[in-house]
């Protein structure tokens, strides 16, 4: 059975992805948004806070209820559905880590 995501998933990748543009602070100025994408349902979600408004970076707790899996006694999201990988979306194109990273590579 696969592994929900989880933040401790998110802060591995943005370890993994330190000083690139796979992480947000280093590919916003490239129109990159913070986002998921739903690889069972082709759906790309970016990244909110949990008012709704846009996360500047990689959030659970502004993702639909129906991805979630489980949450804490306060309401914070705790998991959600492993169908989820998190990356970005430019101009209505969702890219993942990796290739965020080397796009921006490629481009400089």
């Amino acid at each position: 059975m696969a592994r929900a995501m989880t933040a401790d998933q998110l802060r591995s990748e943005n370890e993994a992805f330190r000083c690139t543009a796979g992480v947000s602070q280093h590919n916003r100025k490239e129109g990159f948004r913070p986002a998921f994408l739903d690889s069972e349902t082709g759906v790309v979600y970016l990244s909110r806070n949990r008012d709704g408004t846009l996360a500047p970076f990689h959030r659970l707790d502004g993702l639909p209820e129906e991805l979630v899996w489980r949450r804490d006694e306060h309401g914070r999201v705790l998991a959600v559905k492993p169908s989820l990988v998190s990356g970005f979306e430019r101009d209505g194109h969702f890219f993942t880590r990796e290739q965020a990273a080397c796009l921006v590579i490629d481009a400089g």
